[in-house]
This record gives structure tokens, sequence and C-alpha cells, in this order.
């Protein structure tokens, strides 16, 4: 329902900020804008989803290897020892605890279509527990906002379309994406550990924190202290070892497991084709919607207002043009998305540019709250859910600050 107030929204606030530019500017021309950019958008949209295909069925086949080579299982029981210290009111082997591994563990590795039920699996769980039915539990709040909060080690769908639009490197945006996706997530984890009264001065959960926040402040360390055009060397060649890595390790560990790797890998690719094709109308439809509403002059109204705010505290404004998918990330994946997509260029000219990357950046860092949200807890029929929505929105603002920081460190020099 949200989202459909939004697309409406976004024809409607267009239509009046074009009968005022007719109006008040004079600017008869402003309806012809509109026009084409239905058009426009509409078969940039098509060809984006065409693009996709490709690349999301070589990525959902690999990762289809991994998950039948039982990858998240072992993921799974790496972070066991966490999990049963960051939700304490489950009793030991709770089936929802391997529900939440496996939902978690799936969402890093990018497997939504298997990390979903998982997701709604662990819930059911979760409520098999809750004392009080309607209301959600600490452990349900937590689990949620770990959700949200978005932690993806392969982004998938971003270099991917990166890749069609044309970039020179789609995937020079994978470790600032990883880093602020950490952060967001850490923020999450630590804010709602504090609400909850979790002690996360344990020996078990100092050990995991402790080294993810050396593994990650180490990269950043080392990155940050090369010259820009090093650290776009250094960032593409650990990126890019990351990434072969996975897709060796993944065939290895099938190989071992002594599945049929190919089939395995049709059968995924098989999945990646519908992806792509059902991301079509949703994408057509966003990117629509937001170029009606850029050609009529009210993005430009918006940022602007911005812009003035920025620059009158003496700070560098370029990341306002960012921010709408910033803005919207929390309330529509697809509405980011389209917006990522806009900021690109009506020829994806400026995928490469400042924005481009910091719009890639942006999208990376956190997932859909309120679509998260009510998609879980609807599924078990809570009605309060408590401090969830506050705490997700928390981490989503940390990790939207951290991809805007990171943005400026990594490709602060370009354009």
């Amino acid at each position: 329902m949200a989202l459909n107030y939004i697309w409406v929204g976004f024809f409607l606030v267009a239509f009046v900020a074009g009968i005022w530019q007719w109006l008040a500017g004079g600017d008869a021309e402003v309806f012809a804008r509109m026009m084409d950019a239905v058009f426009s958008r509409a078969k940039l949209g098509f060809e984006l989803s065409l693009g996709l295909t490709g690349i999301l069925a070589l990525w959902m086949g690999i990762l289809k290897i991994g998950e039948k080579a039982g990858v998240i299982r072992i993921l799974s029981r790496m972070m066991n020892p966490l999990f049963k210290r960051l939700f304490p009111g489950l009793p030991d082997n709770h089936p929802a605890m391997g529900a939440m591994v496996l939902n978690l563990s799936a969402n890093m590795l990018g497997l939504d279509n298997a990390a979903t039920p998982m997701g709604l699996e662990a819930m059911k769980e979760l409520q098999s527990v809750n004392p009080h039915k309607d209301t959600a539990s600490n452990e349900q709040v937590m689990f949620l906002v770990l959700n949200t909060s978005g932690m993806t080690l392969i982004p998938v769908s971003i270099l991917a379309l990166r890749a069609t639009a044309g970039s020179a490197n789609p995937t020079d945006v994978f470790i600032p994406i990883l880093i602020a996706t950490f952060i967001s997530t850490l923020v999450g984890l630590v804010v709602t550990a504090l609400v909850q009264k979790i002690n996360l001065l344990q020996p078990v959960i100092i050990a995991y924190l402790g080294g993810a926040v050396l593994l990650f402040g180490g990269l950043v360390y080392f990155l940050s202290g090369l010259p820009p055009a090093e650290m776009e060397h250094y960032s593409g060649l650990i990126t890019n070892l990351l990434l072969l890595g996975v897709i060796i390790s993944f065939i290895i560990a099938g190989m071992l497991k002594k599945i049929n790797v190919y089939d395995a890998f049709i059968e995924g690719a098989k999945d990646g084709f519908k992806v792509a094709v059902n991301i079509i109308p949703f994408l057509i439809a966003m990117l629509v919607a937001i170029g009606v509403f850029t050609s009529s002059g009210a993005m430009d109204w918006l940022t602007g207002m911005l812009r003035f705010v920025v620059e009158s505290a003496g700070m560098d404004a370029r990341f306002v043009e960012g921010l709408p998918t910033a803005f919207m990330k929390p309330l529509s994946g697809g509405g980011a998305r389209a917006l990522m997509i806009e900021s690109w260029g009506a020829d994806k000219s400026a995928v490469d540019s400042f924005v481009g990357h910091l719009t890639s950046v942006l999208q990376g860092s956190t997932e859909t709250t309120f679509y998260v949200l009510a998609v879980y807890f609807g599924s078990v029929k809570i009605k309060n859910i408590r401090n969830a929505a506050v705490l997700g929105l928390v981490a989503d603002l940390a990790g939207i600050i951290a991809a805007i920081v990171i943005s400026y460190k990594f490709f602060g020099h370009l354009a």
C-alpha cells in the first residue's frame, strides 16, 4: 500500500510542478519533456532488464552451486555460537536458530529467493516461543534489525546493473558497499543490544565482532592511505579476487560434495532468468514515475533546497544528488533502484561519475526496512512491532552516512 502512494505521489507532484513551470515560469515545453521521459524511461527499463538477465543468470547459477554444496550450512555452523548469545530467550537448539542463520547467510550471499522463505520460517519459529502473540518479542526485533540492516557480501544486482549501463569498472563499488553495509549492520546490532540489555562484552561476542571490525578496519586503513589511483587499483584487485574466489570455491565445494555442478548451475541460471523477467514491470513502473518527476523540475526543487542548506553550512554538496536514493531505500527497493539508475543520466553516461558511484553504494548499504517489517511481522500477525522500525531506521541512517563518507574517500576525486 505504501508503494502505491509513493508511485501515485510521484505523478501527482510532477503534474503540479509541471503546471507551475508552465504558468509561473512560462515553460511551455515542460509537458513535452515529461512525455518524452515517459517513453524514454520505459525503453531504458526494458533495456536494463534485458542486460541484467545474463549477469543474474550467471550469479544465480553460481550461488545455486554453493547452496547445494552446503556452503550456507557451513556459514550456519560458523555463526551459531554468536547467535546463541544474541537471542538469549531462545531455548538451546531451537529450530528458529538454524532458520535465522540460514536466512541471514543466504542474504549475505545474495540468495534473495532462498532468503525470504527461510526468514518467514524463522519468524514462525520465533513466534512459537513468543508469549504475547500480537506483540513482537525481543528475539523477533533483533532478527528484523539484523535483516533490515542489509549485510550483503555479494551485491549481485548492483554490479549487474552497472555492467549493463556500460561502467568501465562495474565492480569498483564492491568494497565500499561491503564496508557501508557492515557498518549499518554493526550499528543496528549494537543499538538493539543496548536497548535489550544484551551484554556485548561476552568473550564469544567480542571475538566475532572484534574480528570483523579488525578485518574491515584494516581494509579501510590500508586503502585510505593510498593515492586515489592506487586505491582504485587495489580496490578493484581485491574485489575481483574475492568474486573469483567465491566462484572457484563454490565450484570446488560442489565437486567435493559430488553434486552435478553443471546441472546445479543451470537450475540456478533459470531462476536468474525468471528474476530478471519479473523485474521488468517493476523497474519500468518506477523509472517512468521518477522520470516524470525529474523532468517536471520537482527533483531540481528538492535537491536545490537540500544543496542550499548544505552549502550554507560550508560543506561539499555533491552528495545531495544521491540523497533521493537514500531516502527511498527504506521504503522501496525498486524505487531506490530506479532513482539510482536515474542518477546515471538518461544515456547512462554518469554511471562512473561521483554521484553514479555514490548512489550505487547507497543502494547497497541498507535494506528496504518497511517492506521487510511488513512482510515478516505480517506473516505471523504481529500488530505491535514495538521499537523494530526505529531501530531499523537507526541502522539505515548509519549505513547512509557511512556510504557517503566512504564514497568521498574512494571516489571523491571524480567529477
